[in-house]
């Protein structure tokens, strides 16, 4: 029970990292709280219309005559929106208003999550939006297009890309002029459960953490979840269409600056989902004015079987005073007109599981090692580890395998990740992460490509970098082989992004 209630805790504290103000407080107004019409909610469970609350807070010298950028901000996943006096001092001081939001299903406002479905929450924002540019301090670039940009993280990340997507889908163009979503998803399908693989202990904190605000679908398909092992089909297509993958697939691209805040060690939405929107969910002119910097934080989750590592922090901001300066200076380059300073566009920045920073212009593999082959049991046994390469090196970015892969069993899974170690007896997978490979029937040397977790590390003289294969994962508990059986890979051949 006290796991499930930290478990709970993070859930609902991911991304909500505005501090608020001491309390004797300064010049600006008290924030101004107010609900607008959003789409009516058609679950069964709550059907009718729906408000959306939110609260308003203007800088002090913002007025009719001196209009400023808007700043949009929203919680964690189970939380709310920030509503007390004082909050978000820092944007307000800069020069910009701020109004935090209430999603569909939490704090005030109605209706049921929908978890980033353009249809709802995307529609909402948009509506948001026009509020937004209805008030009279508020600079604007044209009739109902407001000098906008939005933060948050998480939950409070992927409102973001759902509002700005939903506009592209409706009018071809957003009105958002910059984003700075923080350890947020590119796919929910493929992060809930990768492969069709659940990460059931965070899925399991993410119902339990807001029972009230689910849909019926989502109630459903829990429980079908638990007594089958696999992810139904209800879910995969009620989560099909909320976040960038979908847009991307439908041809569409952000076409604005975003700065992506991702961590690492993140074992909910890895550092891959944050890979995945910046290669794909932005345009190549957005691309070389967007930032990426990686920390070993977020969702992050110590994992005990196979055993991982990571350094906490945020090495990789601290050239820019740390992430708060960080944002707070893309934030006022692309929609105050400051002085264009930051440096670094377009590039990598992953901090490593050792507490470095690992700058790099691609996170493609750079080095192919051909392995032994490896055989695994399924459902059952412990996990073996396999040497790639001795130190010294450094690896930053996306690693993946190939191979000729048999099985014994129905619906074998097994479990990948990069490791370091002296040896294969002490290898620790590098920051928390690994990812399921299955095969739903029994198959015969069929050639696979397995995705690895995206990583950064490095690996010292004396140590050495190594391929973990391990039947079972605590990340992925009661969602491992359906029956035993054993998984065979041959020709094996691990290919790695070492820096050069």
């Amino acid at each position: 029970m006290r796991i499930l209630t930290a478990l709970m805790a993070v859930v609902t504290a991911a991304g909500v990292a505005v501090a608020t103000a001491p309390t004797a407080l300064a010049e600006h107004p008290a924030p101004v709280d107010v609900c607008v019409a959003g789409v009516p909610e058609t679950d069964p469970l709550e059907p009718g219309p729906v408000d959306i609350c939110l609260s308003v807070f203007r800088p002090a010298a913002a007025s009719r005559d001196n209009r400023v950028p808007v700043l949009l901000h929203s919680h964690g996943w189970g939380g709310s929106r920030t509503s007390a006096p004082g909050s978000f001092r820092r944007y307000l001081d800069a020069g910009f208003g701020v109004v935090s939001i209430d999603q569909r299903g939490f704090g005030q406002s109605g209706g049921k999550a929908h978890v980033g479905d353009p249809a709802f929450e995307g529609e909402d924002v948009i509506r948001v939006v026009d509020h937004v540019a209805s008030l009279d301090w508020v600079r604007t670039t044209g009739p109902g297009d407001p000098v906008l940009g939005a933060v948050g993280g998480s939950y409070g990340g992927g409102y973001q890309f759902a509002g700005a997507f939903a506009e592209i889908a409706k009018t071809g163009r957003t009105r958002f002029d910059a984003l700075a979503p923080q350890i947020t998803w590119h796919s929910l399908n493929d992060s809930l459960a990768p492969e069709g693989v659940v990460r059931t202990t965070w899925v399991t904190a993410l119902y339990a953490a807001a029972p009230g605000a689910h849909t019926s679908t989502v109630h459903a398909g829990y429980a079908e979840g638990l007594l089958t092992g696999g992810w139904p089909t209800a879910m995969d297509a009620f989560f099909r269409d909320n976040g960038p993958a979908h847009h991307v697939a439908a041809g569409r691209r952000l076409d604005v600056p975003v700065l992506l805040h991702q961590g690492a060690s993140d074992n909910l939405f890895p550092l891959d989902q944050a890979i995945d929107n910046f290669d794909r969910a932005l345009t190549p002119r957005a691309r070389a004015k967007s930032l990426f910097v990686g920390y070993n934080g977020g969702h992050a989750l110590p994992t005990v079987v196979p055993a991982g590592y990571s350094v906490s922090g945020d090495a990789c901001s601290a050239e820019f005073g740390g992430y708060d300066a960080l944002e707070l200076r893309f934030l006022a380059e692309n929609l105050l007109g400051a002085p264009r300073a930051l440096t670094g566009h377009g590039r990598y920045r992953l901090m490593t599981a050792e507490g470095g920073c690992a700058t790099v212009d691609s996170v493609a593999p750079t080095r192919a090692v051909a392995l032994p082959d490896v055989l695994t049991t399924a459902g059952l046994g412990l996990p073996q580890s396999i040497k790639v390469a001795d130190g010294p090196l450094t690896v930053a970015g996306s690693p993946h395998l190939t191979a000729a892969v048999s099985t014994l069993g129905l619906d074998t899974r097994a479990f990948f990740a990069l490791s370091v170690g002296t040896s294969a007896l002490d290898a620790k997978v590098v920051q928390h992460n690994v990812l399921p490979h299955r095969e739903p029937g029994i198959t015969f040397g069929a050639r696979r490509t397995i995705e690895l977790p995206a990583v950064a590390a490095t690996v010292p003289a004396g140590q050495s970098l190594f391929l973990t294969v391990s039947p079972i994962s605590d990340m992925f508990p009661l969602h491992g082989s359906r029956t035993p059986g054993a998984m065979l890979l041959r020709d094996l051949t691990v290919h790695v992004p070492v820096v050069p």
